[in-house]
């Protein structure tokens, strides 16, 4: 139970944070470190709950982003990159990219509350 509601927590916070521009782009990993330190989980399960709840957020966000300018944008940005032009790919690697970063913050707010 304390799995699920850490990553809702952590989904909703980082997605209400992201929506003000004073914020920086990090302060979805300030969201998980804080939800690691506040529920106190293995941390394995810290990580993977804070993965989780960003991986789907930044992939569902980058999707829906991407679909509202068909595609135009990501594609670009794939050709550039090695994905030989898949859109998909690359809102699979900017969600594995948020949520590692945000595993890693979940993870290191668990250390520290072991501590």
């Amino acid at each position: 139970m304390k799995f699920v509601i850490s990553i809702l927590i952590t989904a909703l916070l980082s997605f209400a944070f992201s929506l003000y521009a004073a914020f920086p782009w990090y302060t979805f990993a300030i969201c998980a470190f804080v939800v690691a330190l506040a529920i106190h989980q293995k941390p394995y399960k810290a990580f993977l709950a804070a993965f989780i709840a960003l991986f789907l957020l930044w992939g569902i966000w980058a999707f829906l982003i991407d679909a509202a300018n068909n595609h135009i944008l990501s594609k670009k940005v794939a050709e550039i990159l090695p994905l030989h032009g898949s859109s998909i790919a690359i809102i699979l690697v900017t969600a594995l990219v948020g949520g590692i970063v945000a595993g890693m913050a979940a993870l290191t707010g668990s250390l520290i509350r072991k501590i």
